[in-house]
């Protein structure tokens, strides 16, 4: 079995301004690059599992979004780090839009993933549930507020999980 790291995006990989579609509005958080980069390097799959409502709200296309996720996955390529596949809930509800964990469950059957020793980062509460719901065994929340969480540690930065692989 395989062992994967799940990221959310908007807000966890990328500064969340509001339905990010346009490659001029996307920006790397601090420190994600380098967090992804250890964890493959420890065996990691790096999964990206986010919600895009916007498609469904009309904000933005599914092809805009495609063309978002292009570009980001070629910037983590070229720093060295392979996104082995990124899922999206473009719907408005339904089991695959988190807090549910349809798209969790669908990546752990397509790469054989052993939910107990992988790990997920996200920056809302709906992240932590969709991820424990699936059986996630370490669950990471970006969060700097005083919100209580059901994850296994909030965080306010990337550099507090650079201790997790030892």
């Amino acid at each position: 079995m395989n062992k994967a790291l799940f990221l959310d995006r908007d807000g966890t990989i990328n500064v969340d301004t509001g339905y990010v579609y346009k490659i001029d509005d996307f920006h790397f958080i601090d420190g994600v690059v380098d967090f992804c980069r250890l964890a493959q390097s420890k065996g990691f799959k790096i999964i990206v599992i986010t919600n895009q409502s916007g498609i469904a709200r009309g904000y933005f296309t599914e092809s805009d979004y495609q063309k978002l996720n292009t570009y980001m996955c070629q910037e983590f390529e070229k720093q060295g780090v392979h996104i082995t596949e990124v899922f999206h809930c473009p719907e408005l509800a339904g089991p695959n839009r988190k807090p549910n964990a349809g798209l969790f469950l669908k990546a752990k059957e397509k790469y054989d993933i052993d939910m107990k020793v992988s790990i997920s980062v996200g920056d809302k509460e709906r992240d932590i549930q969709a991820a424990l719901t699936a059986g996630v065994g370490r669950n990471y929340l970006l969060d700097s507020s005083d919100r209580p969480t059901k994850a296994t540690k909030k965080i306010s930065s990337f550099i507090e999980l650079e201790d997790i692989f030892k």
